[in-house]
């Protein structure tokens, strides 16, 4: 739950730990990237990660006709599984226009196998008669008390009302950074994905020495993508530590790692962060749902109250100061900070990760540490 120095601070049954070490590998992971939409915390609205796993580990969907809705890979999968598993999936909603795909697929060629992966899923939906439709503005979630709905515009700018008992969206997805964080590891901005990330050469060291990343917390590339940053990242360590290790596999694992960073380049172009739905949030919608703040309250913070950046509009608004430290609502809030203050998104900054990275429990037993 914290990293402070060569020491990690752990937390297991209630009782809390130490770790020291000498170095340290940080496989954190991502979450979902979402972006709100006028009634996105009604109940019956999911994350494409949470459907998935009511799905995957509690055998039960997250409703009996369900739309899908934002962009990425994620979102034609967990789609799929849905209609796979009987589910009535009432279409696909994409915000990503289709030509922008199709002109990525060079790059995604540099994976034949995961993209054909990703035109099986679309061949299923087809299969099923499930629509897809691509280049959609979600409008709103409709219902009183749960989901009935959503409202988009099409690609064509016409609008329309598909009827649902449950939403899952998401868009794409975002690093787990925080201890990386505590760890006072340097961070760079990725513009293809308008977003932070821990700074690291392709072995996976970061600005610190004994500190690396591996997997999803440093480049979201995908599941085999990790695996493989995951033994550069061990091989660095033992090779920094004077160990001897295998060159020829290094150079192996590094030009298998150059082809998944040309595909993730790809998936930036076919399934882009939509910043200008994000930007064009309406001021009454709840962007924070930790702390109940508006889109609107974090305008006001920036023309109002000169927040020059994210965590000056923390402090003034307590937008991100929530449990989930930003994880929802942060990428939003850069975009309609930046926007309301015309300045570049980098500009804004990054909410900074504060110890405990996950919530802890209010009381825990003082046992030693073992």
């Amino acid at each position: 739950w914290s990293v402070y120095g060569n020491t990690l601070h752990t937390m297991q049954d209630d009782v809390p730990q130490k770790i020291e070490f000498d170095a340290m590998i940080l496989a954190t992971g991502a979450t979902d990237r979402l972006l709100p939409v006028k009634g996105w915390t009604l109940p019956g609205c999911y994350s494409l990660g949470a459907a998935q796993i009511a799905l995957k580990a509690q055998a039960c969907a997250i409703g009996r006709s369900v739309v899908f809705m934002g962009t990425g890979p994620l979102l034609y999968m967990v789609s799929y599984q849905y209609a796979k598993a009987g589910v009535n999936v009432v279409a696909v909603l994409d915000t990503s226009p289709f030509d922008g795909q199709l002109r990525a697929l060079p790059q995604m060629a540099s994976r034949p196998m995961l993209l054909a992966k990703g035109m099986y899923y679309r061949a299923q939906l087809w299969k099923r008669k499930v629509p897809v439709y691509s280049g959609v503005r979600p409008l709103e979630i409709q219902g009183h008390g749960s989901v009935e709905g959503v409202q988009y515009t099409d690609a064509s700018g016409q609008e329309r009302f598909l009827a649902c008992d449950a939403v899952a969206m998401g868009f794409h997805l975002r690093s787990e950074t925080q201890l990386a964080d505590l760890a006072r590891c340097r961070f760079i901005f990725d513009e293809t994905l308008a977003q932070w990330a821990p700074e690291s050469d392709i072995d996976g060291r970061t600005s610190v020495f004994g500190i690396y990343v591996a997997g999803d917390g440093a480049r979201v590339l995908g599941a085999d993508a990790a695996e493989i940053s995951g033994q550069l990242a061990a091989l660095a360590l033992l090779e920094d530590l004077g160990k001897p290790i295998d060159v020829k596999q290094c150079a192996a694992l590094r030009k298998q790692q150059r082809k998944m960073e040309m595909f993730r380049r790809g998936l930036a172009k076919a399934f882009p962060w939509p910043s200008e739905l994000a930007r064009s949030v309406a001021d009454d919608v709840i962007l924070c749902r930790c702390e109940a703040i508006t889109a609107g309250d974090v305008r006001r913070s920036a023309v109002d109250k000169f927040a020059p950046e994210l965590n000056r509009a923390k402090a003034l608004v307590r937008v991100g100061m929530g449990r989930c430290q930003g994880r929802f609502c942060g990428s939003a809030a850069a975009e309609i900070l930046a926007d309301a203050r015309k300045a570049p998104l980098e500009s804004t900054g990054r909410l900074r990760g504060q110890a405990p990275v996950k919530p802890l429990p209010t009381t825990y037993s003082r046992k030693p540490s073992q």
